[in-house]
């Protein structure tokens, strides 16, 4: 009798943690445990009897992170296949002789390669997803259980792969405190995209522990008629001599499952932290129940966040249109004294520049906070900054916490930009974090203005941001940037900059190829100062390309001669451009920002005209 037959009549026991236990039977954290398939397989099969011995009549096979994206980070994408099939054969092996004993081939989320801004398509994903599936299929398992995913447009692609090969699918998605996934799916809305992407079983695991896990089981009995699944933690884990310890007893554990069955589960078993004696404890309170009765009650649906705008919060963007909007961009200081940033801010407000754009660590070395000197600039200034913000330097929570307490400190503007990687700086040791890139940061700060964080629970009020996006004009297929454009607007970047152009004709391509995205495009503009800026800029800094024409004009130039022919070559882009321009993005080199005024002054005297 296959899994979904059986679920009728009674509730199954699954099995509990692979990580946690293989950890405790002394595999190092840094292994991959996975590949103990392979190397090790007495270990694995050792741990899978244990769990039938304990009562488990579901087990999972070793292959939770047995995908592509995975496995050739360590250079064993080659093994995709053999890996599953391995993974198959030992949980067959630990089940065999039983035939009430089901085997799930388990079936964990893709990663991100850190660094790497391109998402992969739904085609790649599925595509990634099947290679997994049709191994664990081949190897002989008697469903596939797709687990702890975080994202619907995932988790939607491992089921049409795993639909593909005939087998039972159960689906299970990670909920954590307030019920919501980590792309800020709620329950309702899991739920609803499961009724149409067509798993045979819904569940939840992982996440925050049983009693979170215990409310997700409740909302999904009242919202589907399929069975449910529920493989909880065990609570959160505690840092102890050296290790993390979960401490959730066994019959703690055996308690919320008994209530979990109740509120409408019909295989349960455990996740993070779970051992055999957990599972032991759960088999003796499951034995003999049987599904509880349930009628598939309508959505509530999902409520939208309030948007709370910073009350009376304006925008150096207010003037687009009527007039040329200046930004410059000046670097924070190395060390403590910004004496210098804060004259340069007072003389290009002076000047008539609307915006100072503060970049952050430019070329991963490391500079003064931008947020915390943003702040002191606006106060003592009274000029509006543009923070660059990178994904390079903070993981998920840092940014949260950095970007509503830049907002508290009345920052009103971000640039989001990925970042150079930290391999570039100058600091051996620093690693990059890469939780968020470009587009996803973008789409947190819009989270953020509509007054929810990025697992969508409320934090009072929007933080009320002036989202900017780049755009790389200096490409050999600028089309793709434009696309990478509209991405970015779609995900709530509503201004623009780009880095240093020297092309006029450049630049009208971008405004052709972006005028769809509807916002603003201010260009950069960087005046040279020498052959030897001009040739570094070229041949060293990612990003920015100097035609050879401009750099033959700057030939033999230095010194004051090289900053006549730089401000001239400026100068005559802002000619070229001025019709079509709605402002410019200046970036004065090395914080001479004496550079910028004289430019604020020239496209000043061009608006008299």
């Amino acid at each position: 009798m296959n899994i979904l037959e059986r679920l009728k009549t009674e509730i199954l026991t699954g099995d509990g943690a692979v990580g946690t236990m293989l950890y405790a039977k002394g595999v190092s954290l840094d292994s991959n445990f996975e590949h103990l398939n392979l190397v090790r397989p007495g270990l694995v099969l050792e741990l899978a009897r244990e769990y039938v011995a304990a009562g488990a009549q579901v087990i999972e096979t070793n292959t939770f992170g047995a995908n592509h994206t995975k496995l050739s980070a360590i250079g064993l994408g080659h093994k995709v296949a053999e890996i599953n099939r391995a993974g198959a054969a030992i949980a067959r092996e630990a089940a065999s002789g039983r035939s009430d004993i089901l085997v799930a081939g388990s079936v964990g989320p893709l990663v991100r390669v850190k660094g790497d801004e391109r998402e992969l398509s739904p085609g790649e994903m599925e595509e990634a997803f099947l290679a997994q599936c049709r191994a664990l299929a081949e190897g002989g398992v008697d469903l596939l259980l797709l687990e702890t995913f975080a994202s619907l447009d995932q988790i939607r692609a491992a089921i049409r792969a795993a639909r593909s090969t005939g087998l039972p699918v159960g689906a299970s998605m990670a909920f954590l405190e307030g019920g919501r996934s980590g792309d800020g799916t709620t329950v309702d809305a899991y739920c609803s995209a499961m009724e149409e992407a067509g798993p045979d079983i819904i569940g939840a695991n992982c996440g925050a522990g049983p009693l979170e896990l215990l409310k997700v089981v409740a909302r999904l009995a009242s919202l589907t008629l399929k069975p449910i699944a529920a493989y909880a933690n065990s609570g959160f884990p505690e840092y102890r001599d050296g290790r993390y310890i979960y401490r959730a007893t066994p019959e703690y554990f055996a308690t919320m499952a008994g209530e979990m069955a109740e509120a409408g589960a019909n295989l349960i078993g455990g996740c993070c932290g779970t051992t055999p004696e957990h599972i032991g404890a759960i088999s003796r309170v499951l034995t003999g129940l049987r599904p509880a009765q349930r009628a598939k009650a309508p959505s509530a649906g999902a409520v939208a966040a309030a948007v709370q705008k910073r009350p009376g919060a304006g925008s150096f963007l207010d003037a687009w249109g009527r007039r040329k909007v200046i930004t410059v961009e000046l670097d924070p200081p190395k060390g403590m004294d910004c004496s210098r940033i804060i004259a340069g801010s007072r003389r290009l407000k002076d000047a008539g520049a609307d915006a100072i754009n503060l970049a952050e660590n430019p070329l991963a070395r490391p500079r003064m906070g931008n947020i915390a000197l943003g702040s002191i600039i606006q106060r003592e200034v009274g000029i509006e900054v543009i923070c660059h913000v990178t994904g390079r330097d903070r993981n998920l929570i840092g940014m949260q916490s950095d970007l509503m307490g830049a907002s508290l400190l009345g920052i009103r503007s971000i640039l989001a930009v990925t970042g150079d990687p930290a391999s570039m700086g100058d600091h051996s040791g620093a690693k990059s974090v890469f939780d968020l890139h470009s587009f996803t940061l973008i789409k947190l700060l819009s989270d953020l203005n509509r007054g929810v964080n990025a697992m969508a629970n409320p934090i009072g009020h929007g933080t009320g941001f002036t989202i900017g996006a780049a755009f790389n004009p200096n490409t050999g297929n600028m089309a793709v940037q434009a696309g990478r454009l509209a991405k970015k607007v779609a995900n709530g970047a509503v201004f623009a900059q780009t880095q240093p152009v020297y092309d006029p004709a450049l630049f009208f391509q971008a405004l052709e190829l972006t005028r769809d995205c509807g916002i603003p495009l201010l260009p950069g503009v960087m005046p040279l100062v020498s052959e030897r800026n001009a040739e570094y800029l070229h041949n060293e800094v990612p990003g920015i390309s100097v035609p050879e024409t401009v750099r033959a004009r700057m030939r033999g130039l230095d010194k004051e001669a090289g900053v006549r022919e730089g401000l001239a070559i400026a100068r005559e882009f802002i000619d070229a451009t001025f019709a079509a321009a709605g402002g410019y993005y200046l970036i004065p080199p090395f914080g001479k920002y004496e550079l910028a005024v004289e430019l604020i002054d020239y496209i000043h005297e061009r608006e008299r005209e």
